[in-house]
């Protein structure tokens, strides 16, 4: 943060793109900015003119009912007395008298009245038909238990059987939605109006909140970025709660929900500094995709990484991917992916051609098989090999002549398998050596 010639307070930022650029900070975005950095916590301030007075004893009991229900939460605090449990969470703190904090637990009259940037809605649209549009003010945990319920008629099932056993897998994974729903209150921007929004409609189930990612956090980094919360006050009192994820890495649930069954990425693309959106597309469950997590997991004992599940679904879109596009789109260490990769390749889920950088990676024959997609392996792999003589005089018509590196190149093959395909065009007549030695390169018998 600076003064400029002006004596108008700034402060430097990174735009979308990564370039810094200088930008007037007026009053109102100080604390918008410092959250941002790390150094303000908002939901760890108490609310001024409150009391104890302001929490709703039944909103206490639902806390008690929450902790209760959920196996990750911190079991002791049940057995606390309500003022004990309350200053352990921290919602009662001791400035100049009793003040608290109202977001979990606080009665609506005193949020509305003290809290008015406390706003969530949830929304159901088909086509342009607005079906339920619904606004909440009232505490958190309240809030967060109406729009799930307000939600489940609006996520119907598909029957899947994999193996002996069926079982109904809604159209948006649950576990998914609880967590990117906690996760959009946990950190919004509680400086500024808005409203945590919940939307349902034809292209699926989108939650945004206001306030952008902090400082070193972007849709790129998201699941590799040390995890970093703009509330760590609140977001410590959901994850004892049993609501969060106690590790910090609720954005691995998110992911894992999609790509357990197959499903298309979430989609964070729309966030921006002045808020988070993540879109969970509709799909239907790919049903071989599932089989075979679930035959390997039978295998390994164990399911499946994250980071596996990641490079499969590249593969299964890209058909086949080098390395550096692997490395540069998953974001991951090229340690990391290379010891990944070779689990999958020891699995019979990823095979390779080639060596050093020329290698590629497509998904292996037993994926191919269990999708009922055999032709398409056959394409990707055999197929490649019976045009290799095709694919070489074609560059040697558009390249006058071509040499071994050419080949080596063109086809992802060790130097042997490239003097081979060209020494058998030489024996079939289709080619023929100009030059020698070191310099020696084959061009097109017309």
């Amino acid at each position: 943060m600076f003064v400029d010639e002006q004596g108008c307070c700034c402060f430097e930022r990174r735009t979308m793109d990564g370039t810094p650029e200088s930008v007037p900070m007026y009053p109102y975005e100080i604390a918008t900015r410092l959250s941002d950095l790390g150094r303000l916590d908002y939901s760890a301030q108490p609310v001024m003119e409150s009391t104890r007075d302001d929490l709703d004893p039944l909103e206490r009991d639902r806390l008690r009912k929450i902790i209760a229900s959920y196996q990750s939460s911190d079991r002791n605090l049940l057995e606390l007395s309500d003022a004990d449990l309350e200053k352990s969470l921290r919602l009662v703190v001791s400035v100049n008298g009793e003040l608290t904090r109202l977001l979990l637990i606080g009665n609506e009259e005193a949020l509305q009245r003290l809290v008015p940037t406390n706003e969530a809605a949830f929304q159901v649209l088909v086509g342009t038909d607005i079906k339920v549009n619904q606004t909440y003010r009232g505490p958190l945990l309240k809030t967060i238990e109406q729009i799930a319920e307000s939600f489940k008629p609006w996520n119907p099932g598909t029957e899947l059987t994999v193996g002996l056993f069926s079982s109904v897998v809604p159209e948006f994974d649950e576990r998914a939605f609880r967590e990117a729903l906690v996760n959009a209150f946990g950190h919004r921007d509680y400086s500024l109006l808005g409203r945590v929004r919940v939307l349902v409609d034809d292209a699926g189930l989108t939650i945004a909140n206001p306030g952008g990612f902090v400082e070193g956090i972007n849709v790129h980094n998201l699941l590799t970025a040390e995890p970093r919360g703009r509330n760590p006050c609140l977001m410590d009192a959901l994850k004892r709660t049993g609501l969060a994820e106690r590790t910090g890495r609720g954005i691995d649930r998110i992911f894992e929900g999609a790509l357990n069954y197959g499903r298309p990425l979430p989609d964070y693309s729309r966030s921006n500094r002045r808020g988070v959106s993540v879109l969970l597309p509709r799909s239907v469950p790919d049903k071989a995709f599932v089989e075979l997590l679930a035959e390997e997991r039978e295998r390994s004992g164990k399911s499946m990484s994250l980071d596996g599940l990641l490079i499969l679904d590249k593969l299964k879109s890209e058909r086949r991917c080098g390395f550096d596009v692997l490395s540069g789109s998953l974001d991951m260490s090229d340690q990391r992916l290379r010891t990944v990769l070779g689990q999958l390749t020891e699995a019979g889920l990823v095979e390779s051609a080639g060596v050093g950088a020329r290698r590629t990676y497509m998904l292996g024959a037993k994926v191919y098989r269990r999708s009922g997609r055999a032709m398409e392996y056959v394409r990707q792999s055999d197929i490649d090999r019976v045009r290799y003589p095709e694919l070489i005089i074609e560059l040697m018509h558009e390249q006058k002549s071509v040499s071994k590196n050419d080949v080596m190149e063109l086809l992802h093959l060790e130097e042997n398998q490239a003097y081979y395909q060209l020494r058998k065009l030489v024996l079939e007549g289709r080619a023929k050596k100009v030059g020698s030695g070191r310099n020696v390169r084959y061009a097109a018998v017309r």
